[in-house]
């Protein structure tokens, strides 16, 4: 099976092919999905959740990724595999570049950061020692006790603008990829067309150049899934079969329909 990259995916952008991810937690899952074609693999801290039955993110350590991403690059068939840098390890220049190490070392080919305004120099400078980056914007669930709950974002101008021109400045700092998640379908639609690298989209509307949905929610064990979520398993008879059924439709760009966006 050829190996998904970085350039590879990048280039699907500029040609106008979508592609689909989800996340992974484990060795056996990962040989599942990577077998079923998805492209990216993202073993994210929603494992708090799904995984260690957390309300939040917020209690996942480093060491809980790079356990898990050691577990997800064993099972892995060829996928791209993205990991999350877990709460609080992204506020220095050396914390930062010790837990991307970790992550690298681990099996991640790319690392993911919620990114604020503060954070692109910093961007820049893992750029710079040759980290790939995926910056993700709008819903930042490692933010979500400070901003009081989980909301929709770019619902204003002023939110809209700033938005916009964060994207553009993770792209300049050498982000490789950014993920957008619950950012009004217009907006995210804007940010993809002025940017040239992929944007993977979670609630934020069809017009991006990548899905990625948590994988226990597109199995459908989301006891009240949100509003972007769709159940592929139902009438699957396999979880191979329900991933297949997602990459195919996000590849179709039936997924997400007008009912999983926010406008």
């Amino acid at each position: 099976m050829s190996k998904h990259t970085v350039t590879e995916l990048k280039k699907r952008k500029k040609e106008g092919h979508k592609f689909a991810c989800l996340t992974a937690y484990d060795a056996t899952h990962a040989r599942v999905l990577s077998q079923a074609g998805l492209e990216v693999l993202l073993i994210g801290d929603s494992l708090g959740q799904v995984i260690q039955g957390r309300s939040f993110t917020l209690g996942v350590g480093l060491d809980d990724m790079v356990y898990h991403t050691q577990a997800v690059a064993r099972g892995n068939a060829g996928s791209l595999l993205m990991a999350d840098v877990s709460f609080a390890r992204a506020y220095d220049l050396s914390t930062t570049v010790e837990s991307a190490r970790r992550l690298l070392q681990a099996g991640a080919e790319v690392i993911k950061f919620e990114v604020d305004e503060p954070m692109v120099p910093l961007l820049h400078q893992l750029s710079r020692q040759g980290v790939p980056i995926c910056a993700h914007l709008g819903l930042r669930p490692q933010q979500v006790m400070r901003e009081g709950g989980y909301r929709v974002k770019g619902k204003t101008q002023e939110e809209a603008k700033q938005m916009l021109a964060l994207a553009e400045e993770c792209q300049t700092a050498g982000a490789n990829f950014l993920l957008l998640e619950c950012v009004v379908a217009e907006l995210a639609k804007q940010i993809s067309a002025r940017v040239q690298i992929p944007v993977i989209g979670i609630g934020a509307g069809a017009d991006v150049d990548a899905q990625i949905l948590v994988l226990y929610d597109m199995l459908g064990l989301h006891p009240s899934p949100p509003r972007f979520v769709k159940n592929f398993l139902a009438g699957q008879d396999s979880i191979h079969a329900a991933a297949q059924a997602y990459h195919a439709s996000v590849l179709a760009g039936e997924f997400p329909a007008a009912e999983h966006s926010y406008r």
